[in-house]
This record gives C-alpha cells, structure tokens and sequence, in this order.
C-alpha cells in the first residue's frame, strides 16, 4: 500500500461504511475505499504530470469502482443512490 494510506484510516473508512473496521468485504466500503485513493492519486497525478504507472492505477482502481458500482446498483438500488450521495461521485 501506498504511504499516503494507513492501517488507521483503511479502519476508519471501514467501520464508517461497511460497519465495522473488521468488514472490510462489503462492497460499500471497498466502493469507499476506491474513491478514497482515486482522490489521493488524482492530487498526485495534478502535480506529477508525467508518471505513466500512476496514471495506469487510476484507470484501472477507476474501472474496477465502476463494476463495483454497477454490482450494487443491481444488487440494492436504493443503497446504490444513498452511497454515490454520501461519496459525492457523479452518475
């Protein structure tokens, strides 16, 4: 993992989506936790333009949040809605 993500805040960014820091298998918290390093590596990429494998692991944490996504959006709609809110990810 990278610096920038702690033992500490993965356990907060689980006990606050998936339950408790133990559930780190919901898909809600894996959602959150996505989000949380795409923002970290989209600041990143802002000021170092040119580094490739950075910009590489975007696209793909970016594409494997997407079908996440699209997992719970056919699986409970309605927690579908409440989490893209709560993130503030644009659908």
């Amino acid at each position: 993992m990278a610096v920038y993500l702690t033992k500490e805040k993965k356990e907060e960014i689980f006990k606050e989506y998936g339950g408790s820091e133990k559930n780190t298998g919901s898909t809600e918290a894996q959602i959150a936790l996505f989000t949380y390093r795409i923002k970290m590596l989209s600041e990143h990429l802002q000021r170092n333009k040119k580094d490739h494998s950075c910009r590489r692991t975007l696209l793909s944490l970016v594409g494997k949040r997407k079908s996440l996504l699209q997992y719970l959006m056919k699986k409970d709609i309605q927690k579908y809605r409440d989490l893209i809110q709560k993130l503030g990810i644009r659908k």
